[in-house]
């Protein structure tokens, strides 16, 4: 096994442009709203929470429905759905022992399928 160094480079400079520096960390969002949007973003990382989505802007479903649209178990479903709803996307309602599943708002409509 031969010795290698990982090098890792870093900005050793002064600030050069002070009032560009300070003007964009005045508009920096808060790190709570930022690890927000990243848990957001990672939402959509995933083609069958996408698919999910694009079933329910189109109607109100079961995970049943869910399932065989996606040819999925209703496990595996349930467990998106589950992600989704972490990140307020979809929303349900029971009716009976039927559970229904909705985008959350219109919102999440007009951002997906944009």
């Amino acid at each position: 096994m031969s010795d290698y160094k990982i090098k890792f480079y870093k900005c050793d400079c002064n600030v050069i442009h002070e009032e560009i520096v300070n003007m964009v960390k005045g508009k920096m969002p808060p790190e709570e709203n930022l690890y927000n949007l990243a848990e957001l973003f990672k939402a959509f990382g995933d083609t069958t929470r996408m698919r999910i989505l694009w079933a329910l802007a189109e109607s109100e479903m079961c995970v049943c429905d869910i399932a065989v649209l996606s040819n999925m178990t209703v496990s595996a479903i349930s467990h998106q759905l589950r992600v989704l709803k972490q990140a307020r996307l979809v929303k349900y309602r029971k009716d009976g022992k039927i559970v229904y599943y909705s985008l959350d708002d219109e919102h999440i409509l007009s951002s997906t399928m944009g």
